[in-house]
């Protein structure tokens, strides 16, 4: 089918009083790693929630795979999979029983299913666990497990909630080793929510979203491109005289950040010498760097991304109760 694999126009969900998301639109291509950057609250599960039907949309229009999320929500359901924010296994049963119970919901034919279920067991590095308990493993192996879950019925969209949370680095660097494999070898668009910046990194393009609103869409590169100069962070004997005087003397926006003083100039590598001579605080340390995605998102909202406040989790569990999204 040709189009856009997802398409978003003006989508809201409020809670009562709380808008989660609000007014977001745009629109992700066939065969795409398509990233939803931002902190806890933002309204990233919210939004993945209503494209997968979990959640009925208060305002707004979405398809996904060219079918709509109201109207056409079996269709919409048939396309995905979608791999949970929280572990979703049945831990009392096998690798293989859970690809299975998996196989069955969504009808994959017996006669394609063993060849399908190996397959995938390879890809994620898991055939040699195949019959044993999922209580038994690891939490990165159980997140493999689940993606290769997600891929048993050939989604045509792949929505990944914060895929790698409370992995270590390494195995979540595993983990994305994996989706990019899978990219290459299904042609599967991926769709992922995620609050950390390195893992963002990964995406052809990302849509930064605070406050239910996306603030900036681009790729990672363009993005920095945004901040301009370079970096510097800084700590003084007398942050305060030391802000004062890089406001009064150079011009220079303060960022906000918990640990030091963060600003943005231009050759940075030139400035250093001549702020180390003439600034009238000692200072105890100073870094310049390239800006990141993190410098991105304080240039935007003039604060570090934060994972404090309202968990959307928390917030639709006290309000809805949300199914798995079966086919039927």
């Amino acid at each position: 089918m040709d189009g856009f694999a997802v398409e978003v126009e003006g989508l809201v969900k409020k809670f009562g009083d709380l808008v989660a998301v609000d007014g977001v639109s745009f629109a992700v291509d066939r065969g795409e790693i398509f990233g939803f950057l931002g902190p806890n609250g933002a309204g990233k599960t919210t939004t993945i929630n209503m494209l997968c039907t979990l959640l009925a949309p208060t305002a707004g229009k979405a398809r996904v795979d060219g079918y709509d999320v109201q109207s056409q929500k079996n269709e919409v359901r048939r396309s995905i999979g979608l791999v949970f924010q929280d572990p979703s296994l049945d831990d009392r049963l096998t690798a293989n029983e859970n690809l299975d119970f998996h196989a069955v919901i969504y009808a994959v034919p017996p006669s394609e299913r063993e060849k399908r279920k190996r397959e995938l067991l390879e890809m994620v590095d898991l055939l040699d666990r195949a019959e044993d308990l999922v209580i038994t493993f690891s939490g990165g192996m159980k997140r493999r497990l689940e993606i290769a879950r997600g891929l048993l019925h050939y989604p045509k969209v792949l929505f990944l909630d914060e895929p790698t949370i409370g992995l270590d680095p390494q195995t979540r660097q595993y983990i994305w080793e994996y989706i990019e494999d899978l990219k290459k070898r299904e042609d599967t668009t991926i769709f992922l929510t995620t609050h950390y910046m390195e893992e963002a990194e990964h995406c052809d393009r990302i849509a930064i979203i605070d406050h239910g609103k996306i603030i900036a869409m681009d790729t990672s590169e363009n993005l920095k491109n945004m901040v301009g100069g370079d970096i510097i962070r800084m700590k003084t004997d007398d942050d305060a005289r030391a802000e004062e005087e890089l406001r009064s003397r150079y011009d220079v926006n303060i960022l906000e950040d918990r640990d030091c003083l963060c600003f943005e100039v231009d050759r940075g590598d030139e400035f250093i010498p001549q702020l180390i001579r003439d600034l009238g605080v000692r200072i105890q340390s100073i870094s310049l760097h390239r800006p990141t995605l993190d410098d991105v998102f304080l240039k935007l909202t003039g604060r570090e991304i934060r994972e404090e406040g309202a968990d959307e989790l928390e917030i639709m569990r006290r309000t809805v109760r949300v199914r798995p999204p079966f086919a039927r």
